[in-house]
Parts: structure tokens; sequence; C-alpha cells
């Protein structure tokens, strides 16, 4: 595994005193972010990365789905679908999710995964929003879009924020396992949207590990992680606890190669609500493709100033 800097620490002071709507912004741009940079070198090995790239530390484009410097996949596009069904509604729907999925589709997107496409054909053929339980129904899809419900569910109950998780998750991925890992990673950008350092997220990781050990990223090799969730959030995890700051984490997690493009969305979500925008290195930001940019500034800062945290007052 890649490792920048081996040392882990929580936040500096001036890091402490970041605002909210930084950390919002950092969060939907970190996805976007960590989607483009992990898109060119998805499905790759770190052995084919090194050969290519050296280091992959810029958005570039390309990769097996030919794209644009600074184009994203279907990890932000349908991040930004749910987003915007949630602010239509005011709520998270299970059918005005599954249909926002469903009209995403049809706009022929350059990339969705296999479970994805299996749960909004089902909507479409039955009218049901939810597919039925499956435990082979964890791969990471839905824990690649569930910012959106970090953002907008910030302040609830625990109770609330995991049935708004589950309804957006079940319409595509319904596994406990999943809905476990995937509830771990809203709670982690919800602990560091309220300023919480990086041991308060590992005590969230590790929980998540002592409950459910197809979690636990001690000790295991997270290079080359696959689309299932517990591959994924070892790479996650790994990285961001074995790295210092947002760019050095991101560079880490990418160049595991594998499903990098989620990897670096999941992470870049975590990561950029814990470091804040500021964080997300500028040459980055000039090359993310500046509609997605706009639409994942907006919405985070609509939907937070629609959480419960702040009752739509002003940030």
């Amino acid at each position: 595994m890649l490792v920048l800097d081996p040392r882990i620490d929580r936040p500096s002071a001036d890091a402490q005193a970041i605002g909210l709507t930084s950390r919002a912004l950092g969060a939907y741009l970190g996805l976007a972010v960590g989607d483009a940079l992990g898109a060119t070198v998805e499905l790759m090995t770190p052995a084919e990365i090194r050969e290519s790239h050296g280091v992959h530390r810029n958005l570039t484009g390309g990769g097996w789905l030919r794209l644009r410097r600074g184009q994203v996949t279907d990890d932000t596009e349908m991040s930004l679908a749910l987003g915007r069904t949630i602010l239509a509604r005011g709520q998270v729907e299970a059918l005005a999710v599954a249909e926002a999925f469903s009209t995403w589709m049809g706009t022929k997107p350059v990339d969705i995964g296999h479970t994805v496409r299996r749960g909004i054909a089902r909507y479409r053929q039955t009218g049901e929003a939810q597919v039925p339980p499956h435990d082979y129904d964890a791969g990471n899809g839905a824990c690649m879009r569930c910012l959106p419900v970090a953002l907008f569910t910030l302040g609830g109950t625990p109770d609330a924020v995991a049935a708004a998780n589950q309804a957006q998750a079940h319409v595509t991925h319904h596994s406990a396992l999943a809905d476990a890992g995937t509830l771990t990673v809203i709670r982690m950008v919800q602990s560091a949207l309220a300023g919480g350092g990086l041991s308060d997220l590992r005590d969230l990781a590790n929980g998540l590990a002592t409950v459910w050990p197809e979690y636990r990223y001690e000790g295991r090799r997270g290079d080359n992680p696959g689309g299932y969730l517990p591959e994924t959030l070892c790479a996650v995890f790994q990285t961001l606890f074995s790295n210092h700051g947002f760019e050095q984490a991101m560079i880490a997690v990418v160049n595991l190669g594998g499903d990098a493009d989620t990897s670096g969305a999941i992470l870049g979500m975590i990561a950029g609500a814990l470091y804040g925008r500021s964080a997300i290195p500028r040459r980055w930001l000039k090359h993310l493709d500046p509609e997605a940019a706009r639409q994942c500034a907006l919405q985070a800062q609509a939907l937070i100033e629609q959480s419960p945290h702040c009752h739509g007052t002003s940030l």
C-alpha cells in the first residue's frame, strides 16, 4: 500500500476552526475530485499504475472509459441526482429516489454498475422502490452516493439517519452488511462536519469492524479493491488513517487501483469534510468539470441549510 506520510494526528488548531460551510463544500467537491482522479486508473493494479503513471497525482482523464480531463462518473452523478430529489421533496423518499435514478440512467451515463442497473430496471418493471434483501448486494454503489443523506440529516436522530440511508440504498442495494458500512461512512462525514478529528473517525471505523468483522482493515491488504464494500472501505480506512492531509490520502487511495473512482469518491467525501474545501489542491479544482463542481457546491450549501442542524438558517 502506498503511504505518503505515516503520521496520524488530529487536525491542527486551524483545521478545528474550519467552518461548516467549508467542510460541507470540501465533502462534496472532495467526492467529485476523488471520482475524477480515480477514474483514470480504475481497474488497474498498483503495478500497472506505477508502470503507466509512476504515482498518479493529477486529473488527466483517459482510463478505460476514455474520459475528458476532470470528467466525473456515476459516483458523482448519482449523488447529484439523489441530492436534487431530496431538495425537491424535502425528505429522502424512496419512490422519488428511484425515479431520479431511473431518469439518470435514461441519460446513458458513461458508467453504471451492474447492481445499480439491475435495481433501476426492476423499479421500471415493477414500480417498487426497494429490491429484495440479498447477501450479495453488499457492493459499494449505495455508499458512493450517500453524501447528500449525510448533509441533509446532519443533526438528526440516529434512527432518522439510518432510515434515510436505507431509503436511498435499498433502491439498488439491500444488504445489512452494506447498510452498516454505508451508515458508518455517513456518521464519519457527520462527525467530521461537526469538527471531529481522525481519532473520532477511527473510533467509528473500529466500531464497525467490531460488529462486522468483514470491515476489519488493520493488517489486511487494501490494494486493488473491488466493488465489494468491505474491500472498498478497507482501502479508504487504511489510507485515511495512514496519511496526513487531504491530498496525500487521496493520492494514496487511488494508487491502490481497483475500483479507484469509488474508493476515491468515498475517501474524498470523508477527508473533504475533515480538512475543508481549502485543503483540496487548486490544480484539481481547476480541472474538475465546471458544471459538476457548480452543482456540488450548490447542493452542499442547500442540503446543509435544510438539515436539522441548521433548519434553513444562514451558515
